[in-house]
């Protein structure tokens, strides 16, 4: 994979148990700290305290954020494609993009996807939740729509935007990573990593793709500044390390450690 490139820090301001001023103020604070990456996530209601509580939509919060910053990346960490038509979510992350540029500046958006999990979004909104295969299988559909909607638009994308999959299955995951995206996405161990990178070579190998330059993201710990398990994923090959962090305060602390630990790495 991309040992060669440097580590970089995405953050996720999850859209839960705040004020939208407070998330906004977070996103500029973020980019003023030097992070890399302004995550939220694609979910109808909060992933803790029972579900219950405020709660915002991701896409039209993410045309904000295109706004109101001037360098940061940003995304959705990571979209539902179960929720959108394929060609409306290209569509969708085309104007994105052109709103992010900046001058003669490409766009900013990353398209963060996959293939949908949380069945209280699905129920409440009246989608049709499946299983975990006919989910993917969706995905896998999906995504050759998506990249041929960008290349019919006009205007078309500023630059090629970067596709982000999140999921670790071997038999349907990997083999969509491999055939589509710039980023993997996981919560995969250290220690398990060198299996699945071994599994995502081979579906390149049966794809025709050379993986070797695709980014692998996983996720740093929440709840303390563990820095021997973000080195052990660092060694393992991840170059985007991700921080999840929820309302109401959406505390700091933790990112001004990680950034500095960044910094280190990258000398």
């Amino acid at each position: 994979m991309t040992r060669n490139a440097p580590a970089r820090l995405g953050i996720q301001i999850q859209p839960q148990h705040a004020s939208y001023t407070a998330i906004r103020d977070t996103v500029l604070r973020v980019e003023e700290m030097g992070v890399d990456i302004a995550f939220n996530w694609d979910h109808f209601f909060p992933l803790t305290r029972g579900h219950e509580g405020r709660h915002f939509e991701a896409w039209t919060m993410l045309g904000a954020w295109a706004e109101q910053t001037e360098r940061i990346e940003f995304g959705t960490l990571v979209n539902c494609n179960s929720y959108r038509n394929a060609d409306l979510q290209a569509d969708m992350a085309r104007t994105l993009d052109h709103i992010s540029a900046k001058g003669d500046g490409p766009g900013r958006f990353i398209f963060g996807t996959g293939s949908g999990w949380f069945q209280q979004d699905y129920d409440e909104y009246g989608y049709e939740f499946g299983t975990p295969g006919t989910r993917l299988s969706a995905l896998a559909d999906a995504m050759p729509r998506i990249e041929a909607r960008w290349a019919k638009l006009d205007p078309p994308p500023t630059r090629r935007i970067p596709v982000m999959i999140g999921g670790k299955g071997e038999q349907k995951t990997l083999k969509i990573v491999a055939r589509h995206a710039d980023i993997w996405h996981s919560f995969v161990s250290p220690a398990d990593l060198p299996h699945k990178l071994d599994v995502l070579a081979r579906w390149g190998d049966e794809v025709g793709r050379d993986v070797s330059q695709i980014t692998v993201s996983n996720e740093l710990t929440r709840h303390r500044v563990d820095l021997e398990y973000a080195d052990a994923l660092y060694d393992a090959g991840v170059r985007l390390f991700t921080l999840g962090i929820s309302g109401p305060d959406y505390d700091l602390a933790p990112v001004r450690e990680w950034l500095a630990w960044r910094d280190a790495k990258n000398g």
